[in-house]
């Protein structure tokens, strides 16, 4: 059995965190980070608010991300060695995929099994924001002009779309969001086998 689970949502809205404790539990489990998908800065398009566009899904090489998923969909086990992650004895194995933009690409959103989507409020988003350091600085004014619109107008259009999910309030603690999808994904796999 092969289960493909998406963990998107705002930025800073605790989807990494979520993703490194499942990875630790849960049998045969890979993870696919969307970060590790952005173009080189120079490809990164300057928008007509004044930012670079680094929260939109053209500054994220979405086809490799996808062949990355095909290659694990084609060969689980292959793929887990290749990555370092030990295979576990048993048929189940688990795909996590953490970002932003998950559930915008449209050749991906079939893919998934399962897909959770975090929230945080605008206040809370802004204030974890500033407390991070990322590879290329947020320039002033980046969050309000270009971050939070992003998020909403991509927002906006999964609901829209109707892409399914279950929303996961990030102002919960770590150990209740981690129990509350752990808990949900073991009832999948029981109710598929």
């Amino acid at each position: 059995m092969k289960l493909i689970v998406g963990i998107g949502g705002v930025t800073n809205g605790g989807k990494t965190t979520l993703t490194n404790s499942l990875l630790k539990v849960l049998p045969n489990c890979c993870v696919i980070h969307q970060d590790d998908f952005f173009k080189p800065q120079d490809q990164i398009a300057v928008g007509e608010d004044g930012f670079k566009q680094w929260d939109v899904l053209e500054s994220l090489d979405m086809e490799a991300m996808l062949n990355t998923v095909q290659a694990w969909l084609s060969n689980p086990q292959k793929f887990a060695r290749a990555h370092g992650v030990s295979v576990w004895p048993e048929d189940t194995h688990i795909l996590l995929l953490d970002g932003f933009l998950l559930y915008s690409y449209k050749p991906l959103v079939d893919l998934y099994s399962r897909r959770y989507f975090l929230t945080i409020p605008y206040e809370e988003c802004k204030w974890r924001r500033s407390t991070r350091s990322y590879k290329v600085p947020d320039s002033p004014n980046l969050f309000d002009g270009h971050v939070w619109p992003m998020y909403q107008k991509y927002r906006r259009e999964m609901e829209v779309d109707d892409v399914e999910v279950v929303y996961l309030d990030g102002m919960k603690s770590r150990e209740e969001l981690f129990q509350q999808v752990l808990e949900d994904i073991q009832n999948s796999l029981l109710n598929d086998s």
